[in-house]
């Protein structure tokens, strides 16, 4: 997909939600800002990155500044053992995103991610850093949310798209609700590996199912355990006119996850 049509895609979803949102009665103002900072450490039993295994356990601290619809973070990723060469030891991802309320069912929210890899071997292939900007839509219809997401890494030269599926179902009895989510995606990279010539192309197509509950500790904070079965199809690498060759790295893997949110 060229570039030229990924940002006319992103300009007709934000039109469309524009005119949705003039044909809307005008919304009771906000009240002023309120900052908020959530701190996040979770444990993972293995990192995946679209459908492509990038670490075995890992430590994973988050920290996100919330105001208003505004939002500013960093997620980061510790290796603890079968770390992958080149990748994730550690990263590093700042990330930020803006929600443009259309209405109580329609949202708009654009956002990037700064991936970076301190200790990445650029001799092997790796990049240090890529910077991939995101415009998402949020629609929710009977309990169920949709969110259609578009990404461009501008590194990596490749269109991402995505869509979530997800619904909550209310635990009253144990004081928690069973949050579920379903996710499918596809993306094509035409510069894949860093100082490569001819370039390197990667391309695949990935999905998750999965499962997470939240327990509440004190009103401040929660404890969040979860499990999701993520997988990596029809991933392959080519170079030039070489022929195309399976990413060894796509697979299939369940992932148990906990964490502890704090909020203050």
């Amino acid at each position: 997909m060229k570039p030229q049509k990924i940002l006319f895609l992103f300009g007709a979803i934000t039109a469309a939600a524009l005119c949705a949102s003039a044909q809307t009665a005008p919304a009771v103002p906000p009240p002023a800002p309120a900052f908020s900072v959530v701190v996040t450490p979770t444990l993972a039993s293995q990192y995946m990155f679209r459908g492509v295994r990038l670490g075995g356990p890992s430590f994973e601290p988050s920290v996100e500044l919330d105001s208003g619809n505004f939002g500013l973070g960093v997620w980061t990723n510790f290796p603890i053992t079968a770390k992958v060469p080149g990748q994730s030891d550690p990263e590093i991802d700042p990330y930020g995103f803006y929600t443009i309320t259309v209405n109580d069912n329609l949202s708009v929210v654009p956002g990037f991610t700064w991936y970076n890899y301190p200790n990445a071997d650029k001799g092997a292939g790796f990049y240090k850093s890529t910077f991939e900007p995101s415009l998402a839509l949020n629609y929710t219809v009977a309990g169920v949310k949709f969110t259609p997401k578009l990404y461009y890494d501008m590194v990596l030269d490749g269109p991402t798209a995505e869509l979530t599926v997800a619904y909550t179902v209310p635990l009253p009895a144990i004081g928690s609700e069973l949050d579920l989510a379903a996710v499918g995606g596809t993306y094509k990279w035409k510069d894949a590996a860093a100082d490569t010539a001819p370039q390197i192309k990667n391309w695949g197509d990935y999905w998750s199912l999965g499962f997470s509950l939240p327990f509440t500790v004190t009103k401040d904070s929660k404890i969040t355990a979860g499990w999701a079965y993520t997988e990596g199809r029809h991933n392959y690498l080519k170079q030039g006119t070489n022929a195309k060759a399976a990413n060894p790295a796509a697979v299939g893997r369940g992932v148990l996850t906990l964490g502890y949110a704090w909020t203050f």
